[in-house]
């Protein structure tokens, strides 16, 4: 069953002519994945190699293609108004890859989508992949810049602010044989569309997840809220892994949101609360396949 995505879901990519939009279109046709229209204002009527039909608007690519879902390959300063046309569009699920979004003009996306029936993945995130069933687990589902040869389908979930550290515990899994339901990278900026807590609530009504890792880095206490959370509703068993430990404080780590600041935010804090919930925490990125692994 997985969450968000599965095999038939059709994705538009907003920015598929660009190369760096190309070309994860590309690997994500190659993986499987059902991209059915791209989105290139001023190159409508175009297609893309030569099998996926290229549109102006995604209103347009929405009507002819029947997508649902939208990947964002746009440069940083159009990337808020593209998630407001997948917005406006109807669309159940807008995954924006870009980097470095103004966080005013995220600001202005997150007050325009009160009440609309999208869900946001990232911005600054690698997307989500549901592992098919095929040689390599080609045949499932990958939307964003995530390495589709490393997953493998089984019955993990992954939800992670960091794209590298959802690639390490993802391969870290698959080299154990342990497979994924679903991996979802959230994105590490302030403002974004998706929390470790909306990742963990699916996971846990997925009957196909059995376990969860759970990656978070400083900055912020979306981890924390997580693990109050699973401390009293979650079933099933979890491990984490908290990024920053040596950053100094005041000082922006990686991503826009890795920040600790007025003694908020630390690892310390977070690893914490993750342990007094009954997540496992790993000590080091190196061990997190092992540590959820012994939970099993």
């Amino acid at each position: 069953m997985a969450i968000l995505i599965n095999e038939n879901t059709k994705v538009l990519i907003q920015g598929i002519t660009g190369s760096f939009g190309g070309r994860h279109a590309k690997l994500s046709l190659d993986y499987g994945t059902k991209v059915v229209a791209g989105v290139t204002p001023g190159k409508g009527g175009q297609t893309f190699e030569d099998v996926v039909p290229v549109f102006d608007t995604v209103d347009q690519a929405v009507a002819e293609s029947g997508a649902t879902v939208s990947a964002i390959f746009v440069p940083p300063p159009f990337a808020a108004d593209a998630i407001l046309e997948g917005v406006d569009a109807g669309l159940d699920l807008v995954v924006c890859i870009t980097e470095g979004i103004p966080v005013i003009d995220m600001m202005r996306v997150r007050a325009a989508m009160e009440g609309s029936k999208t869900r946001l993945i990232g911005p600054n995130c690698p997307g989500l992949v549901t592992p098919g069933t095929g040689e390599d687990s080609h045949g499932g589902c990958r939307i964003g810049i995530a390495p589709g040869y490393i997953h493998k389908k089984g019955n993990v979930g992954v939800v992670s602010r960091s794209g590298t550290l959802t690639y390490e515990a993802v391969h870290q899994l698959t080299e154990l044989g342990i497979g994924q339901s679903t991996c979802v990278g959230i994105g590490g900026d302030p403002i974004n569309g998706t929390s470790h807590l909306d990742i963990l609530k699916m996971f846990n009504e997925d009957p196909e997840t059995e376990a969860i890792i759970m990656i978070g880095e400083i900055g912020g206490t979306a981890e924390e809220e997580a693990a109050a959370w699973a401390a009293e509703h979650c079933k099933k068993p979890i491990a984490g892994f908290i990024a920053g430990a040596t950053a100094p404080p005041g000082r922006r780590m990686g991503h826009a949101g890795a920040i600790v600041s007025g003694g908020k935010g630390t690892a310390a804090a977070k690893i914490e609360a993750l342990k007094a919930a009954g997540i496992a925490v790993a000590e080091t990125p190196s061990t997190m396949g092992k540590t959820l692994a012994a939970m099993l």
